[in-house]
């Protein structure tokens, strides 16, 4: 069965163009991932993705997985309550053109519709704007959590590109 599918390319220009959220969640942190684990992305991926059909990576291998966390162009960071994971994302560094990607960002399901998101993506745009990007820039498809799409449009992004897929 085929399936239609809306993506959004969404970028923010400026560290001064982020609406940060208000919400600071009590005994929430969020903590760098160093040294790189690919354990933990490894584990989001599987448990973020499971309802939201992340399915490229369910084939890598171990070695496919710890090559990808230890990169230097790639940056985890997780979202702990106490020393429970709650959520995590990945920043991709793309030195060729000056701009980072939020390549994923998600809640665990029991941390979901918590106001997290909000907190969590205000941490990953301000995360990346250390490095000085001209842009930071993400995509989300309608495959995503519902308020995906609101959360980065709220936080300043805005759209450059919009399509439409089969899967």
């Amino acid at each position: 069965m085929k399936k239609e599918i809306e993506r959004n390319y969404l970028e923010i220009s400026s560290l001064n163009d982020l609406n940060d959220t208000k919400i600071r969640p009590d005994g929430y942190r969020v903590e760098f991932v160093n040294p790189s684990n690919f354990q933990i992305n490894k584990f989001f991926y599987k448990n973020v993705g499971k309802k939201h059909k992340w399915v490229d990576r369910l084939v890598w291998t171990e070695k496919q997985w710890i090559q990808y966390a230890s990169d230097v162009k790639v940056k985890t960071f997780v979202l702990k309550k106490g020393e429970d994971l709650a959520g995590y994302f990945e920043l991709i560094l793309h030195s060729d053109k000056n701009e980072i990607e939020i390549a994923y960002l998600g809640l665990l399901e029991e941390y979901q519709n918590k106001k997290l998101g909000s907190y969590l993506l205000s941490s990953a745009i301000k995360n990346s704007f250390n490095q000085n990007p001209k842009r930071v820039w993400v995509h989300t498809c309608s495959l995503d959590h519902k308020n995906a799409l609101i959360n980065y449009i709220s936080r300043g992004m805005k759209i450059f590109k919009k399509e439409t897929i089969i899967i």
